[in-house]
């Protein structure tokens, strides 16, 4: 046989299994959609009988019971636990099924429960309260070859948790009281979370927040921000409603990786970037590596104060870096340059037009205490290589700034760059 003939060959053997195949699928008896709203009628009537074999039979091996927010189990073993708690938990459990419609293989119920929360089982590990229960869901049922392949099922969590009692009821004396215990504790985590953003230059906003007044800028891109800085964990209310209100959080980039500069930021789910130098810390312990376990270098009064804000406060744990930047790259309009010594891998975002540094770290503007100071360069226990630190505020000098904000407090204005040259050549 030729080269030509064996392809041929070849080629119609493909042609034919795929006709097999198509004629196989045809072959599968599709129930039409009065025939899926009855087996979904079935279902629910074997559950409000309680026959929870019966229920069970309906569904086809390795079907999804799926309960948006609670229940995720496959059939048989799955649904049977299920529906077995259910009717253990409240042994008067009626479904009433309020309407339904169907289409193709899928039949959608709308049902309404009642019952007695009375146990002796519990729901979801809830103990049983005696609670009466009214409650209102819809089921959404895929059925092939008469079974039940799948089932989402929607309900309002909300209202399960005040049915069981694990919430009370709606306007209530203890609801408001409740509520009102909440809005409290908000307005407290607000207070250090940060305010409101505050455009300090074109397309470029600022959320300061405590403990540490840190800084974190947000800089118009592409529809949305990028994220200069991350702050403290505490922040990360306000920096992600503040970058909501401005279009989005595109992407990260962190100035270095200490835990009070990385802290929102794996709780926010965009991209995070950072100089090579500091993927490790950015990744890892945040900067312990050369602090040193227990902040040995940190003067004693203040010692176990910030070991608990690292703690409690700033961390919010190491970050998936996405990817890195250097000396040079072009961000939201801002030129990176490199300003290491405070941390081996530190960065700032330069802009041209305007003269506006976004520093980091590279100087400070307060004291260890948290209060408005003259601009030094970064306490020494916390730096990295002091020394190249204050060369970095040299080079940041050199640039002539108009203004200077750095990532703690209150900006540098006017002669920026004699101030600068003054903190590096000083202590």
């Amino acid at each position: 046989m030729s080269s030509e003939e064996t392809v041929s060959s070849a080629g119609s053997r493909v042609q034919e299994v795929a006709a097999e195949m198509q004629e196989l699928a045809t072959k599968r008896k599709r129930i039409s959609p009065a025939r899926a709203e009855s087996i979904a009628r079935r279902y629910f009537a074997a559950i409000n009988e309680h026959d929870v074999d019966g229920a069970v039979a309906l569904w086809a091996q390795g079907g999804r019971e799926n309960v948006r927010g609670g229940v995720d189990v496959l059939a048989p073993e799955g649904v049977r636990a299920f529906i077995g708690e259910m009717v253990g938990a409240v042994p008067d459990l009626r479904l009433e099924v309020v309407s339904t419609t169907a289409q193709g293989e899928r039949c959608g119920v709308l049902w309404r429960a009642t019952g007695t929360f009375a146990g002796p089982g519990s729901w979801s590990g809830v103990a049983p309260t005696g609670r009466p229960i009214e409650l209102e869901g819809f089921d959404l049922l895929a059925v092939r070859d008469g079974l039940i392949q799948s089932n989402d099922a929607f309900i309002d969590s909300m209202s399960v948790a005040r049915a069981i009692g694990m919430m009370p009821p709606k306007d209530s004396p203890a609801e408001k009281r409740m509520t009102a215990a909440f809005n409290a504790k908000t307005r407290l985590s607000e207070r250090l979370a940060g305010g409101a953003p505050e455009l300090v230059a074109q397309g470029v906003w600022v959320v300061q927040g405590q403990p540490g007044r840190c800084n974190v800028y947000l800089i118009e891109d592409d529809g949305g921000v990028t994220m200069f800085d991350a702050g403290a964990r505490t922040m990360t209310r306000a920096v992600a409603s503040a970058g909501a209100r401005l279009g989005g959080i595109n992407r990260i980039v962190l100035g270095h990786g200490h835990p009070d500069h990385r802290g929102s930021a794996p709780a926010l789910g965009a991209p995070v970037y950072c100089h090579p130098d500091e993927v490790e810390d950015a990744e890892g312990s945040g900067g312990f590596r050369y602090w040193g376990e227990g902040l040995p270098r940190v003067p004693p009064p203040h010692r176990q104060l910030h070991r608990l804000l690292f703690r409690y406060a700033w961390d919010g744990g190491p970050v998936n870096i996405a990817g890195t930047v250097r000396e040079g790259d072009e961000i939201a309009g801002f030129r990176v340059i490199e300003l290491p010594g405070h941390a081996p891998g530190q960065i700032g975002l330069w802009r041209e037009s305007d003269r506006l540094a976004l520093s980091s770290d590279c100087f400070d503007t307060i004291d260890i205490w948290g209060r408005d100071s003259a601009p030094c360069v970064p306490f020494d226990f916390y730096n990295y290589d002091t020394e190249q630190a204050r060369a970095s505020i040299r080079k940041l000098a050199d640039l002539e700034p108009v203004i200077a904000w750095p990532g703690h407090a209150r900006p540098l204005s006017g002669d920026v760059r004699d101030q600068l040259q003054r903190v590096a050549g000083a202590n």
